[in-house]
């Protein structure tokens, strides 16, 4: 019985320091991928969203140079408006 807990004693620790040890590396490399992903640059850019009901989201989006207005649904997404600027002008 004295060897279990002795067994127990060193085990618990160790296996708490190996998935403490592996979520700090999982967080470490997820965190430089995503570092490396956002320098690079991108032809869409989501400015800002906005849930306006179940599964439907009003977006403003920048593409070519270009501001849309869209609403994204399941059904699929609709262009509502779309300027040079920003809307904020018009």
């Amino acid at each position: 019985m004295t060897e279990y807990i002795i067994r127990l004693l060193i085990m618990v620790p160790l296996i708490g320091a190996i998935a403490w040890g592996s979520l700090w590396l999982w967080k470490k490399t997820q965190g430089g991928m995503m570092m490396s992903l956002s320098k690079q640059e991108r032809a869409v850019k989501i400015v800002d969203a906005i849930p306006m009901a179940q599964g439907t989201k009003l977006a403003v989006v920048e593409f070519a140079g270009r501001t849309l207005l869209v609403s994204a649904s399941r059904n699929g997404i609709t262009l509502i408006a779309e300027g040079n600027g920003d809307f904020a002008d018009a």
